[in-house]
């Protein structure tokens, strides 16, 4: 191979990751600002708006203050606030994984994400998670 292909793969590769890096440093920022910007705070940010309007929690209700309650180290509260939030982490955390390195090879991407009978299985889990966490003995499931 000559020093010519070489540098080609490497920048093609360069180019292949800038996707899944940007995602990364998107989620960085993210993680940053609600570490510093303390959602517990009145007035920091806006009230979730089903939450406003029905008054009643949807499957993401908490999770700026579980993302804080993770930017400080302090898991035992992140569960507490929003656990299916928490138990999406390591997910997240394989798919981008996943993505960075079959972009790194060379691979092209998929189109789907898994198959559809777990992307359907984990709807049916977030509406039950959902439901469960606004009835009387799902009080724990609140933030």
């Amino acid at each position: 191979m000559t020093d010519a292909n070489l540098d080609r793969r490497g920048a093609d590769r360069l180019k292949a990751v800038l996707a899944p890096l940007g995602v990364a440093a998107a989620a960085g920022a993210v993680f940053a600002v609600v570490g510093t910007i303390d959602p517990n705070q009145p007035g920091n940010y806006p009230t979730c708006p089903f939450l406003w309007a029905t008054g009643l929690y949807c499957p993401g209700c908490g999770t700026l203050r579980t993302i804080h309650a993770l930017a400080h180290l302090d898991p035992v509260t992140a569960l507490g606030l929003n656990p299916l939030a928490l138990a999406m982490v390591p997910f997240l955390l394989f798919w981008w994984g996943r993505w960075m390195v079959n972009a790194w090879r060379g691979r092209p991407r998929r189109t789907t994400l898994a198959h559809p009978a777990y992307l359907w299985a984990f709807l049916a889990m977030v509406i039950l998670y959902w439901v469960v966490r606004n009835l009387p003995f799902g009080v724990f499931l609140a933030p």
